[in-house]
Order: structure tokens, then sequence, then C-alpha cells
């Protein structure tokens, strides 16, 4: 399985659909349309967060979705998820750093998100993600994007600095937090898979690529379990 991990609006989708398209598996996305906490969330004011908690409630909206959408990805080889769980966990840890998820919140939303990671552990196809595909651009590429997909309830200016916050803290998230799997990075900054098909390509070889390099190290790694077994 592959989850593509990156900033709102960086262009997730758009790869996840590549992606599936090219390898012949699914795409497994979040669904916005149908989620009604989503526009609470961004146009509600101080007060309203406080009274309603509406990041409490959005993060464990996403928590459930994403796990139903993992169970089902897991069945099938090289089906792509368009966030991971674990990037659900780095939102809650930022809305919980700006006070907008308060302490006793986020020790509840980390203890069933250990709960269901447990869970999928014990599933019988797979229990981690086999490669992170990480979209990493500039402040300005990432706002441009966003302003480019036009939801009306992202682009209100008082968000900017929400975005920046997240933008600024997500290496540290790749770099000290996730650990599930193998990561390549893709500069968004200089790729344009919508528009130039060479830039979609060279996308689609690089992890083809990977996914190769991953299952040889797998076959090596069985083969090397059977030899130590027929040797005891």
């Amino acid at each position: 399985m592959i989850v593509i991990s990156g900033m709102i609006g960086i262009g997730k989708t758009s790869v996840s659909e590549l992606l599936a398209k090219e390898l012949n598996s699914k795409a497994f996305f979040e669904n916005v349309d149908n989620n009604p906490i989503l526009p609470l969330f961004y146009t509600a004011s101080p007060e309203e967060i406080q009274a309603k908690r509406y990041p409490f409630l959005l993060q464990l909206h996403f928590l459930h979705t994403r796990f139903e959408a993992i169970k089902q990805a897991y069945k099938e080889d090289d089906n792509v998820l368009d966030r991971s769980i674990y990037e659900d966990w780095y939102f809650a840890k930022v809305n919980h750093n700006l006070g907008r998820i308060n302490d006793l919140e986020m020790d509840i939303y980390e203890k069933l998100l250990s709960s269901m990671m447990s869970e999928i552990d014990g599933l019988p196809y797979k229990k981690a993600p086999d490669l992170n595909v990480y979209l990493k651009a500039g402040f300005d590429t990432v706002m441009h994007r966003i302003s480019l997909r036009g939801r009306d309830f992202e682009q209100d200016e008082s968000l900017i600095e929400y975005y920046r916050t997240l933008w600024e803290g997500y290496d540290d998230w790749l770099k000290n937090h996730y650990r599930a799997s193998d990561t390549i990075i893709v500069d968004m900054d200089k790729t344009d898979i919508v528009n130039s098909e060479e830039d979609a390509k060279k996308v689609v070889s690089l992890i083809k690529s990977k996914l190769q390099e991953i299952r040889r190290s797998k076959e090596m790694m069985e083969i090397q379990f059977d030899t130590d077994d027929i040797s005891v």
C-alpha cells in the first residue's frame, strides 16, 4: 500500500489518481463533500470553536473514515491512500498545540488511535504502508494551490497563519515521527503532474522504481528467513 502525504492543497489527490491509474489499483480519498464538520472547522470563530469543539470532532471524523479506508485498501496490492493515518495525528497535535484541542481531548484521541493501530497490526493483510510519497513545496506554492482548487471555506485570509503553522512543522513530522515505511520526496515547486505529461511520467517512474526496490528487499528477506529456518 502507498500513502501520499503533504500539506493541504499540495496535490495529493492528483498524485493518488495518477498512481492508481498507472498501477492498475484503487485510490482512497478523504471525503470532503460529505464531511459535515470540515466547513464549520474553517469558518467558525474562536468562540464557536471553544463552545462546539469542532477541531476535536473533525479529527475524530477523519480518524474513523481513515481507519475504514485502510481496512479496504489493504486487501489488494498497490492501493493508494491520499493521506495517512499518521498525518491525522499530526493535524490533531498541531491543533492541540494551538489550544484548539484540549489535553483531555488529545488524550482520548491518542488512545483511540492506539487502539485502531493495534487492530490494524492484527489484520490478515499487512500492518503498515509499503511506501510514503511525501509532496514537499514552499509556502507560496501551497497557498497558490489552495487558491486554485477554490473551496470557499479554505480561502479566508484569517487561515493563512494556520496554514503556515501546519507547513512549518511538516518536515519535522516526517523526520521525527513517521517511521512506518520508506519515503520518497517529490519537489512540488518543480513538479506539475496535471499540466505536464513529462512531470507525470517522472513521478510515476520514480515511484515504480522504488516499489520494485522494496519488493526485491522483501523477497531477499523471505529467502533469508527460509534459509535460516532450514539451517535450524
